[in-house]
């Protein structure tokens, strides 16, 4: 399953209720080494991981390459190679269907590619630009959410693949919504409400956040998060920063009630040094900032938590590990420029987490095999 949560969408009657949740990730050995895998050499910041299993799992790069592996990691298959398309986001329904997200054109150099998203239905061996996909010419994709969600469908339990696709960094800020696994489409448009997107994350088919910032201008723009409660037709901002040159990176939600977001800082003047990561602990109406580390030359990125206490934060250099909920920070070594960190519950417990920057790094924390 993609999510640690479900909830059952009760439609026809105008209300939700929340399907019990699935216990906790044994999280015993969180703090096991980090591990380096055998990739193809990059330049620079890769952006995305995906990984349905510990054992299948995509990556994909701005050199427009798309890879997969189907033992966790310990070989990798190119499966794509498109110069001139910048892969910034991937996302999978099963082990068939999926979805890589460019971020398209007028950016950053040599992107010439202005195809939106390409979707796959055979594992990733090959992939198409996403048929009727809508967002309009100019936008491109920062961040692709899959969520498998319960609903009920005349009376009887049914589920369906909620797919929300958003972008982008420096704007322009839209997302697209597809209730059907892609089938169709429905483009919100954003730009009122917040000036770039850098990610995306519903709970359910009603509930989602955006990450964003408040002006297409880093010098001026604040960091933003902001919330939909009915599916995206309104927003509210539930999180500002109240200095400039910042805008919010990536989210994480272990719980329904306990999120994460990354700051990012882009003040020049290095008095300006204290890096912080939000936390909301009322599913998001409200947050509160945490020190993460006190030192300029360090950038945040990525973030993941497997538990409401135990998660990751991606930095330029290596990453930080909390196991108390972000009050105390460990640095430690995984990897460059980390910008996107998975974790992935093992059949036979624990799990496996994946760290993406300029390389690939993989902590195995699952449960040992009985002797």
């Amino acid at each position: 399953m993609h999510r640690t949560l479900f909830t059952v969408a009760f439609l026809a009657a105008g209300c939700r209720a929340t399907a019990p949740a699935s216990p906790p990730l044994d999280t015993s050995r969180a703090t096991a080494p980090w591990a380096k895998l055998a990739t193809e050499p990059y330049k620079g910041k890769q952006d995305d991981v995906f990984f349905l299993t510990p054992e299948l799992g995509w990556y994909v790069n701005g050199g427009g390459k798309i890879y997969k592996t189907q033992d966790g990691g310990k070989t990798f298959t190119e499966k794509l190679s498109r110069p001139g398309t910048y892969f910034r986001a991937v996302g999978f329904e099963d082990e068939r269907h999926g979805f890589a997200g460019n971020l398209g054109k007028d950016y950053f150099p040599g992107v010439t590619d202005d195809t939106p998203l390409f979707e796959t239905f055979d594992g990733g061996d090959t992939w198409a630009p996403a048929k009727d996909f809508p967002l309009p010419k100019g936008a491109g994709v920062c961040a692709i959410d899959v969520e498998r969600d319960a609903f009920v469908n005349a009376g009887k339990l049914d589920h369906r693949t909620v797919v929300h696709v958003a972008g982008r960094v420096g704007g322009p800020a839209y997302v697209a919504r597809s209730l059907d696994g892609g089938k169709s489409w429905k483009v919100l448009d954003l730009n009122q409400q917040t000036a770039m997107i850098l990610d995306v994350r519903f709970l359910d088919a009603s509930t989602g956040f955006l990450a964003g910032g408040s002006d297409r201008e880093v010098e001026t723009s604040h960091a933003q998060v902001l919330k939909t409660t009915d599916g995206g037709e309104h927003w509210t901002a539930v999180y500002e920063s109240k200095r400039p040159f910042e805008i919010t990176w990536k989210l994480s939600f272990p719980t329904r009630d306990v999120g994460y977001v990354t700051v990012q800082s882009y003040a020049e003047d290095a008095a300006v040094k204290d890096r912080v990561v939000a936390r909301t602990s009322d599913g998001g109406a409200t947050w509160t900032e945490l020190p993460l580390v006190s030192d300029h030359a360090q950038q945040e990125f990525g973030v993941a938590f497997a538990t409401p206490d135990v998660g990751w934060v991606g930095v330029t250099r290596g990453g930080f590990q909390t196991l108390d909920g972000g009050k105390t920070w460990t640095h430690l070594e995984m990897g460059r420029a980390v910008n996107k960190i998975r974790v992935v519950p093992a059949a036979r417990g624990g799990f496996a987490a994946y760290a993406i920057g300029v390389e690939l790094f993989k902590l195995d924390a699952s449960a040992p095999q009985p002797p």
